[in-house]
């Protein structure tokens, strides 16, 4: 704020308010906001029905302004210049990552914040927080290495659950209620998840049989079955942080073709996590496991760069992508998740939780990954 001379910077992302204040709501069409002053703590504008859930939640944030429901006698975004008026903002420069105000969900509509308070000079800045991000904190990072460990066991669960003749969905809820009750139990009162009801999770998202070339299928109309190549993913939500870790399992003995795509897969993320260190770019990443696939004769089954950051959300930045030139730095969380795709057969991807330190990278997700350990029998 000071280096860009702004008096007051306005948050309206609902990520980015939990990650300035601990605060973590429902985001809806009711518009909500932050505002982040040079002194004292941060002032809270939105709905009356968050008010006593953000007391509960934080003591970071000072006052509160509220209103009654969207769209209102008054509209909200009028509230909200006025309230910035009263705390003297009216010709203030403020920096924002939404100079409209709102995030305009769900059905939202409202004149823009900045129209409304013509006489300030709202500086569009979204950036600024996407950079303050990606490097993580040493809470930070213990927070995704206590998510990688539950999300292990839920993964164990889901593997040891798997049999043919049932739904994947019937797995799925069988593993993430043992994994949350387990964590539940284990960690005690203390422990709450922010962002929603399960604290660890499991499943196939649809990725089942020939639907398993289909990176972000959604479900399958029939029972898992032997022979099926079974995508999975696991998780933990811990303090709104989480981790990634998907494997490429397989159900009965695999046979020869479905062996070697799994093997070039495997090779294609090593050779991602191999590059990952500081000083290399995320371009370097993503071209190291392309060229394992390239090299295999496998460019055309390949759907999607090797990975993303990881943090509060399941995707940031920094993305591990052929045209990112982002260095990488000690401290970015990513996952590595090279994978390929032949529809109307199988898809084969692994996904890992890395962290990249001083020297190269740290695993901080350890389930197994050969085939052996991955085969059901």
């Amino acid at each position: 704020m000071q280096e860009e001379e702004f008096d007051a910077y306005l948050i309206t992302s609902g990520v980015s308010i939990f990650y300035f204040s601990n605060f973590y709501h429902m985001v809806t069409e009711r518009p909500a906001a932050l505002l982040v002053e040079p002194d004292g703590k941060p002032i809270f504008m939105g709905p009356l029905l968050e008010a006593d859930h953000l007391r509960e939640q934080t003591k970071v944030v000072g006052d509160s302004y509220t209103y009654l429901d969207y769209p209102g006698e008054e509209h909200p975004m009028k509230k909200f210049a006025k309230w910035l008026s009263e705390l003297g903002y009216e010709k203030a420069k403020i920096g924002t990552d939404n100079p409209s105000g709102a995030g305009g969900t769900m059905g939202y509509v409202g004149d823009p914040l900045n129209e409304i308070l013509d006489e300030a000079d709202f500086v569009k800045d979204g950036q600024f927080i996407w950079d303050m991000r990606l490097i993580k904190s040493k809470e930070e990072i213990a927070l995704i290495k206590e998510s990688a460990k539950w999300g292990n066991l839920a993964h164990q669960y889901l593997q040891e659950y798997t049999t043919p003749g049932l739904w994947d969905l019937e797995i799925s809820l069988m593993a993430t209620l043992d994994a949350t009750s387990a964590m539940k139990r284990t960690l005690g009162s203390d422990y709450i998840t922010v962002k929603g009801t399960r604290a660890a999770s499991a499943g196939f998202r649809g990725q089942v049989g020939w639907k398993s070339a289909i990176p972000h299928s959604i479900s399958i109309n029939r029972f898992i079955q032997e022979g099926d190549v079974l995508v999975t993913g696991a998780g933990a939500d811990v303090g709104g942080y989480g981790s990634e870790l998907e494997r490429t399992m397989i159900v009965g003995n695999p046979n020869s073709k479905q062996e070697r795509l799994f093997k070039v897969m495997m090779r294609a993320q090593n050779a991602a996590v191999d590059a990952l260190k500081p000083g290399t770019t995320c371009a370097d990443v993503d071209k190291a496991a392309n060229k394992v696939f390239r090299e295999a004769g496998y460019w055309d089954l390949v759907r999607h760069h090797t990975g993303h950051g990881i943090g509060i959300q399941g995707h940031e930045p920094p993305y591990l992508d052929q045209g990112n030139d982002k260095e990488l730095e000690p401290g970015m969380v990513v996952s590595i998740e090279p994978g390929i795709y032949e529809l109307g057969s199988a898809g084969y991807r692994h996904s890992d939780t890395l962290l990249v330190t001083q020297g190269g990278c740290e695993w901080l997700t350890y389930y197994p990954r050969d085939l052996d350990s991955l085969t059901i029998i």
